[in-house]
């Protein structure tokens, strides 16, 4: 995004707010190439008895579309209550979930209500940027927290910083983006246990890709810990990024205290047709998040076998390296028509799994890519 738009005003000629400046939004390149694989999208298309769903219930929901949508969301919160308590064994209900759009919005409703103003929160990097983002833009102070050279969180430091700074918020992004690692469950309650001895502070679990894991959601930890929250997506397992669907579950309380800050009618009845319509199919759409782990798991066993460093991954994508030049080497699988991503991780890269096809494209340019190196 350009700092200087038509009239020559300069972004920082306006009286934005501090923290904000100097800063750039968040965005990955959309460039129009033969293989897309660094957004981290569902590369199948929804079914068509899906499409042909969607296209119903939205047909429904339009002929009301001159009144408000259900404000609570409420089929739709009972919806994603019984899929989490049949995919995960642990029961929930509609009073333990909340729906935004997206997951972003989710964080951002969770930190205008347990952040903000001289309150801050702490994530362990590289993770997934948006946690800082979100958090500077709702006036929350951003703690980078510590991870090891294999990008595991490193508890003892974690507990250290978490007890020096006390911060309000705690993301624990499992799997991680963008490196794929999963956090086990011990680290989670160890890490928990330190933030409310620090002070009382809201845990967030960030399981955007945990339908893509080899690990069982953290879900039931919910269970007896009103501080501890776990966020979810219909944008990667559920190949939905369009819809725009994020939800949370936690304490019923957790639930009434973001209500406090949502906007009136916040998802509209589309997007709640929409997301109904794709829970009806979950067995399908899962049927592909099966699909996708295989391929993942092809990625990392063809990327090493060519000499690559690569990352465990528990998620739909692979982070992998290393590199003098991560930029370059961005640059050089572009030319051969294959858009990764340079996530700013020094040295390396990440790539989504995409389809069979659309993985062998990308194998073939990092192995030209490989054999450029080395000659």
């Amino acid at each position: 995004m350009s700092s200087e738009p038509a009239g020559g005003v300069r972004i920082d000629d306006l009286p934005i707010r501090d923290e904000l400046r100097g800063k750039s939004p968040y965005g990955a390149p959309q460039l129009d190439v033969p293989v897309q694989l660094n957004t981290n999208e569902n590369p199948y298309p929804l079914p068509e008895p899906l499409v042909e769903r969607i296209a119903e219930r939205v047909r429904e929901a339009a002929r009301g579309l001159n009144r408000y949508p259900d404000r609570d969301a409420v089929e739709l919160r009972t919806q994603l209550a019984a899929y989490l308590s049949r995919t995960t064994g642990h029961l929930v209900g509609i009073e333990n979930v909340w729906a935004a759009n997206g997951s972003n919005e989710v964080i951002q409703q969770l930190l205008q209500t347990f952040g903000g103003p001289g309150r801050t929160a702490i994530g362990f990097e590289p993770s997934y940027s948006m946690h800082g983002l979100i958090s500077r833009g709702t006036g929350t102070g951003w703690i980078s927290g510590p991870r090891h050279d294999d990008f595991t969180i490193d508890l003892p430091a974690a507990e250290r910083a978490i007890a020096e700074h006390r911060p309000d918020v705690i993301f624990i992004t499992s799997p991680n983006n963008p490196t794929g690692t999963a956090v086990d469950r011990d680290t989670v309650l160890a890490l928990f246990d330190a933030a409310q001895a620090a002070k009382p502070s809201l845990v967030v679990v960030d399981e955007a890709y945990v339908e893509f894991s080899h690990r069982p959601s953290l879900l039931s930890l919910i269970e007896g810990r009103p501080n501890l929250v776990v966020s979810r997506t219909m944008s990667k397992a559920f190949g939905a990024a369009g819809l725009r669907l994020g939800y949370l579950a936690a304490a019923p309380a957790v639930v009434d205290a973001v209500q406090l800050v949502r906007l009136p009618y916040h998802l509209s009845a589309v997007t709640q047709a929409t997301a109904l319509a794709a829970l009806e199919h979950t067995d399908t759409l899962l049927g592909y998040v099966e699909q996708l782990k295989a391929e993942r798991d092809r990625l990392v066993t063809e990327l090493r076998a060519i000499g690559f460093s690569v990352t465990d991954s528990d998620a739909n994508f692979v982070q992998f390296g290393r590199f003098d030049d991560a930029h370059e080497a961005w640059q050089k699988i572009l030319d051969r028509g294959v858009l990764v991503r340079d996530n700013g991780v020094p040295g390396w890269l990440r790539v989504t799994a995409g389809t069979p096809t659309e993985n062998d494209a990308f194998l073939d340019a990092v192995r030209e890519l490989m054999k450029e190196q080395s000659a």
